[in-house]
C-alpha cells in the first residue's frame, strides 16, 4: 500500500465548551490540528459507544498531521458520565449525539476561535466521520434517516455545511436484528436511501455483530443501500475495532493490528481530501494499490 508520511506536529485543545440548551451535561470538545498551515479542511468526528473526546488518537493525530482539524465531542453515553441503559436518558441518547454534531457545526466559527484557529480553517470544506454509534449518528448528518416500527422514515438530520464523510462500521438494515437490539436500541433501523452526500464506508471482513444475525456483510449495508457516489473499503482481517482505532492496546480492541489502522487513517484522509475537491492524488493511488494488493484489503465505488 502506499504510504506518506506525515511529520507536521500537532496541537490539542481541550475541553472547549459547545453551547447545548437541554442537553442533560454540557456539551464539550477537543480540536486537534497541524501547529500549522492555513485553509484547513474539517472533520467533526463521532465517537463509538462509551468512548469520549480523548479516544481515537491513532486515527485523530494522522489526520491533523495529514492537514485537517478534528474536532472530537464527548456524546452523553460516554462511560465518564454514566448514563447506563436503565437511565431515563439512553432511549433518547442517539438523538443527543446527532443534536451535538449540529451544535459542533453551528458554532464552528466560535469554538476555533477558542482554540485559536479561526483565521486557518477552510469553512467551505467540512466532513464528519465516526465509527460504530458514531458511524449511524455521522451517517444521519450526511441524510441516512431512522425508520420507525411502521418502517417510515423519520426527520431528516442532514446538514448543510457538511460536504463529505466517513462512516466506519456503520449499523446496517434493521431487518435482522438480534431481539436484544430490536428491544433496546430501537433506532437502529437506518434507511440510507436519502444518504445522498459523499461518503467512505468502511467494513471489517471479520466484524462479527453481537446486534445482527447477518455478520461482516451488515456492516457494508451504507454502501449498498445509498446512492452514489459512494465508496467502500473492506478491510478483510479486520474485526469491529479494526485493529485498534480507539487507541493502542486499549482492552476492546480485539485485533491488535497498528498497520491496519495506518492504513484506515491515510485511506479515510486521502478519500476526503478528494472528496472535498483539494487533492485526488493519493485517494487513486490508494486505489491502483488496492487493485494490485494481495486481498487483504479492496475500494470498490459507485
Amino acid at each position: 500500500m502506499p504510504s506518506r508520511l506525515h511529520d507536521h506536529q500537532i496541537v490539542s485543545v481541550k475541553p472547549i465548551p459547545v453551547p447545548a440548551p437541554g442537553r442533560a451535561i454540557g456539551l464539550q470538545v477537543k480540536v486537534t490540528a497541524p501547529q500549522s498551515g492555513r485553509d484547513l479542511p474539517v472533520i467533526v468526528f463521532s465517537h463509538g459507544n462509551a468512548w469520549s473526546m480523548d479516544g481515537y488518537g491513532p486515527l485523530v493525530d494522522r489526520w491533523a498531521a495529514a492537514g485537517f482539524i478534528v474536532v472530537q465531542p464527548t456524546h452523553l453515553d460516554s462511560h465518564r458520565n454514566a448514563i447506563g441503559w436503565d437511565d431515563p436518558h439512553f432511549p433518547t441518547i442517539w438523538r443527543v449525539r446527532i443534536a451535538d454534531l449540529h451544535a459542533i457545526l453551528d458554532n464552528l466559527g466560535d469554538l476555533l476561535a477558542q482554540a485559536q484557529l479561526e483565521t486557518r480553517v477552510d469553512r467551505e470544506r467540512i466532513a464528519v466521520v465516526g465509527h460504530s454509534w458514531g458511524a449511524q449518528t455521522a451517517g444521519a448528518v450526511l441524510g441516512a434517516r431512522v425508520l420507525d416500527a411502521d418502517g417510515i422514515p423519520g426527520e431528516d438530520f442532514s446538514h448543510p455545511a457538511v460536504s463529505a464523510g466517513a462512516l466506519i462500521a456503520a449499523t446496517g438494515s434493521g431487518d435482522t436484528l438480534t431481539p436484544f437490539a430490536a428491544e433496546n436500541l430501537p433506532f437502529m433501523r437506518p434507511d440510507f436511501v436519502t444518504m445522498t452526500t459523499p461518503a467512505l464506508i468502511v467494513a471489517g471482513g471479520k466484524d462479527e455483530s453481537q446486534l445482527s444475525t447477518r455478520g461482516p456483510e451488515w456492516f457494508t449495508d451504507a454502501y449498498h443501500l445509498s446512492p452514489a457516489p459512494k465508496s467502500l473499503l473492506t478491510l478483510a482481517g479486520a474485526e469491529h475495532t479494526m485493529g485498534g482505532i480507539a487507541g493502542d492496546r486499549v482492552a476492546e480492541t480485539t485485533d491488535e493490528d497498528p498497520a491496519r489502522v495506518a492504513l484506515l487513517a491515510e485511506a479515510i484522509s486521502a478519500y476526503l481530501h478528494a472528496a472535498l475537491g483539494l487533492d485526488g492524488t493519493e485517494w487513486a493511488a490508494l486505489a491502483g494499490s488496492a487493485e494490485n494488493g494481495d486481498g487483504t484489503w479492496s475500494i470498490t465505488d459507485k
